[in-house]
């Protein structure tokens, strides 16, 4: 598995780094299977500047040939580049390895502010790929946190499973969530629902648990939805 992260993309009214984390799939189409695109929520605190919920993004890729590490960074810090916008400062992280001092190093993303040069450090002393793209360079922070966070397989919310589209919302069958690999829970009791149907919300967003893509879900008290309506999803950091 190969893990790409990204931080501090865009400012408020510009497109967001869930966005520019499909468009690098994209681009590396041909050469690299998309796993998951995740989204992970670091420490939201005052004193970390952020657009607006301090979340970055982690993307597993598989090789479909070779898988040409270099040139994967290379068309990675491409696609940064040209959704760059002023007062971003995006960082990019890119490595095959994730030891175990990456992975504390997220969760204490997570929950306490970190440097930059803390992040540089540990990335060259592991040697992995971490390099800034603009502004402050303070995007190498939470590029860095989001793979360690990433191969635990336990955190976050994907934004996009495999190669499907993102197309679900609204009151979905719990069979089409099944087939695109949705284990579908109840959020109190974590039992497993099996039928019925969900209402979405805007967006399918599952959660990354246990290396499964899981949705959370509770019985639905909403008249407006259709009877067959049983639950509704509940969405979790």
């Amino acid at each position: 598995m190969i893990w790409v992260g990204i931080d501090d993309t865009d400012v408020l009214d510009s497109k967001g780094t869930n966005q520019l984390a499909r468009a690098i799939v994209g681009a590396v189409y041909d050469d690299w299977q998309c796993v998951r695109i995740v989204r992970h929520q670091l420490l939201d605190d005052p004193r970390v500047p952020y657009t607006s919920k301090n979340g970055s993004a982690s993307i597993a890729l598989k090789p479909r040939g070779l898988g040409d590490l270099g040139s994967l960074a290379d068309s990675c810090k491409t696609v940064l580049r040209d959704w760059f916008v002023d007062g971003s400062d995006p960082g990019l992280c890119v490595t095959t390895e994730v030891p175990q001092p990456v992975i504390e190093f997220g969760l204490r993303c997570q929950r306490e502010v970190v440097s930059q040069s803390a992040s540089r450090e540990l990335a060259a002393h592991h040697a992995i790929y971490l390099e800034g793209l603009g502004g402050t360079n303070d995007g190498v922070i939470g590029a860095l946190a989001a793979v360690g966070l990433a191969v635990t397989g336990d955190d976050g919310r994907i934004v996009q499973l495999g190669e499907w589209a993102d197309d679900l919302t609204g009151v979905q069958p719990l069979e089409i969530l099944h087939r695109r690999g949705v284990d579908v829970r109840d959020v109190e009791t974590s039992a497993r629902i099996d039928g019925g149907c969900v209402d979405l919300g805007k967006r399918l967003r599952p959660n990354l648990r246990g290396g499964r893509s899981v949705l959370f879900v509770r019985r639905t008290s909403q008249a407006e939805l259709p009877a067959e309506c049983s639950y509704e999803a509940v969405r979790l950091p």
